[in-house]
């Protein structure tokens, strides 16, 4: 009876057609995965390194308007909290400038603007995060799939044979089990980074609506002095 090459690449190369496809799509999902963790984790970092360099800035006392025109002259800037902060500012200045409107009319015309660049900071910071819920909630089971499939296959070929050895059906059922391992290697990182990245999001998220209620104050009593003077 020829020796069985029972390395995790001899049996990779041993299994079914089917069992392959399934190691081929759940290797592909966890290097996808592990492109959007790397990827994420850069993002996130920037938002939050961005967001504290914003707030000492915004808290120094500097002026608001020499801030805005420096967010503003500067693409790279305009986002997150800083973008927020420009939609906003530029939102109400414009307002500001046309008459017979209210100051609750212009800081609601200011609240929606910052409202508008939060939802879309906010989808750019969650984006690719569904990718990562669903190949961890996925993958055990397309790994379980693929080793339901050739444990089924290994029993098979067993009927056409008088005596049933264990050298008959192991390499069988190692091949199989692989599927499993990998759904679990692919499903695994997924899940950690998915819920550590939702996490921070969800901080994020809290910091940008703190700083959206503290804005909204400033450019109430901005409206309030205006109006006053007028």
């Amino acid at each position: 009876m020829p020796s069985t090459d029972m390395s995790i690449i001899g049996l990779i190369l041993a299994a079914s057609p089917i069992v392959q496809a399934v190691m081929l799509m759940l290797l592909l999902a966890s290097l996808a995965s592990w492109a959007v963790i790397f990827k994420k984790r850069k993002l996130l970092r920037e938002a939050n390194r961005s967001a504290d360099e914003f707030e000492r800035n915004f808290w120094s006392g500097g002026d608001l308007s020499d801030m805005y025109r420096r967010i503003s002259s500067s693409p790279r800037d305009s986002m997150g909290m800083a973008g927020i902060f420009e939609h906003g500012f530029r939102e109400f200045g414009r307002l500001r400038k046309q008459q017979g409107l209210t100051s609750d009319q212009m800081l609601q015309g200011a609240q929606r603007a910052m409202s508008v660049a939060q939802r879309r900071e906010m989808d750019r910071l969650e984006m690719n995060l569904a990718m990562l819920a669903t190949v961890g909630s996925t993958s055990p089971y397309v790994g379980l799939f693929g080793t339901v499939w050739g444990i089924m296959n290994s029993f098979h070929s067993l009927g056409n044979v008088q005596y049933a050895t264990l050298s008959m059906v192991a390499p069988g059922i190692s091949e199989a089990l692989i599927a499993t391992a990998m759904g679990l290697f692919a499903a695994i990182p997924a899940v950690i980074a998915y819920n550590r990245y939702a996490d921070q999001v969800g901080r994020l998220e809290s910091r940008y609506d703190t700083f959206m209620e503290e804005f909204s104050s400033i450019l109430q009593r901005s409206s309030q002095r205006a109006g006053d003077e007028a």
